[in-house]
């Protein structure tokens, strides 16, 4: 049964990681439900190391591009250059053109090469900006986070207030900007409102993604900006918390653990492409609707004693 449970346990965060609806939530109601033990904090969070590495593996060009943009931009000064914005301005290349681009000493062709574009470097300015809140406050309150705030009171009622924040920012949003458009401000706003997740029920794109939208920021940008910014988040709490995982008396041992890394790791890749095509078309409606669905029935039976907290 340990094992069985782990693995049900990760397919339910590949499912709900990136969806707006809280995969620290599900891990904590659905066992609940099942009549199975709490997996606790250090669970979930090494658990999330497999639906980051989906993300990492999903972005990987991008991720890629922006760390060489923002190393090169600490050395290379205002050497920078956007190749998309020159391949729609400059005319195609004459032979004498490139006659003395060939003719062109080596120092110059290197330095050319060596060029990255400033947007990408911003970009990792802005991941590493927006990650300092989750990480300060994280360190500050683990200890209630692990324990006080994995109250199912708690998580019922975040669901429900969150669930209609993020439809206030769905509806209000003007939705106009697209991920090139990101400021330092929009990072460290948003980076605040990753915090908020360090609370089961809040759901770490949920909040990430309704300050895009107040932003103005498109639903799929948004949702970018909101995977990218989780990464040294998600790995960090994960590395932090593996030791208490693994420790003898855990919930679930060594081997059940990691197999629940696993599933949610392809779970969670083929969740990405999905819910990134879904908002290309469509709105968070149907995932505002299931959360407070789940958080008012989490209240009520709550409220009717069926459950403790």
């Amino acid at each position: 049964m340990e094992w069985f449970q782990a693995a049900v346990l990760g397919v339910l965060q590949g499912l709900t990681e990136f969806l707006p609806i809280s995969s620290s939530a599900h891990l904590r109601i659905y066992p609940e439900l099942f009549g199975w033990e709490d997996p606790g904090a250090a669970f979930t969070a090494v658990t999330q190391i497999g639906t980051e590495s989906a993300v990492i593996l999903y972005f990987a060009r991008d991720i890629g591009r922006i760390i060489n943009a923002w190393f090169r931009s600490l050395f290379s000064g205002s050497r920078s250059s956007s190749t998309s914005t020159a391949s729609e301005t400059v005319p195609a290349e004459t032979v004498p053109a490139r006659r003395r681009r060939a003719a062109e000493p080596v120092r110059g062709r290197r330095r050319r090469r060596e060029a990255y574009d400033p947007q990408d470097a911003r970009m990792g300015w802005y991941v590493i900006i927006g990650t300092i809140p989750i990480g300060a406050i994280g360190f500050v309150l683990r200890d209630v986070i692990e324990d006080d705030f994995r109250s199912l009171w708690i998580i019922g009622t975040t669901l429900v207030v969150l669930g209609v924040i993020l439809g206030i920012a769905d509806r209000v949003g003007r939705k106009d900007r697209a991920v090139a458009e990101l400021t330092y401000r929009d990072a460290i706003l948003v980076g605040c409102a990753q915090a908020l997740a360090l609370v089961p029920g809040v759901s770490r794109s949920g909040a990430s993604i309704s300050m895009g939208l107040f932003l103005g920021l498109d639903r799929a940008a948004a949702a970018r900006f909101a995977f990218l910014l989780a990464i040294p988040a998600v790995l960090g709490s994960g590395i932090f918390e593996w030791p208490s995982a693994m420790e003898e008396g855990s919930p679930y041992g060594t081997g059940p653990t990691i197999l629940a890394t696993v599933i949610a790791f392809f779970v969670g890749l083929g969740v990405i492409a999905w819910f990134l095509s879904w908002l290309e078309r469509r709105s968070f409606a149907p995932f505002i609707g299931y959360r407070i669905a789940l958080g008012l029935f989490t209240l009520g039976m709550l409220a009717t004693g069926t459950w403790l907290p």
